[in-house]
């Protein structure tokens, strides 16, 4: 990572299953996480690979999404598939949140 950063905002996973992940590097002092986002860190392992771990943000606070200890260097296809299925959930609940609350002002409640 680069100096001054300790983890980074998942910004897109590509529809390929060796696609990339693009990322956005987060300073140290960002805040907590926007709703459905998620966070990645990622650090030397202490003997081999990288310690992996991912954090969700939800309305209140961040999750523990996983955590993949002293995986192998091509650790972002190991992570990979949490964070595409995670990543349509969060899609899918948002469009569904706002077809309830687009329903509910239609119905006048």
């Amino acid at each position: 990572m680069p100096h001054g950063v300790h983890s980074a905002l998942l910004q897109r996973i590509s529809t390929r299953p060796d696609g990339p992940l693009d990322i956005t590097w987060l300073a140290a002092e960002t805040s907590r996480l926007p709703l459905g986002r998620i966070r990645l860190r990622w650090e030397p392992a202490s003997r081999s690979g990288w310690d992996v771990t991912t954090y969700l943000g939800l309305t209140t606070t961040e999750v523990l999404l996983g955590s993949w200890p002293a995986a192998p260097d091509d650790w972002p296809r190991l992570v990979r598939p949490t964070l595409y299925e995670v990543t349509g959930l969060c899609a899918a609940l948002s469009f569904a949140t706002d077809a309830l609350d687009l329903s509910n002002r239609l119905a006048g409640v």
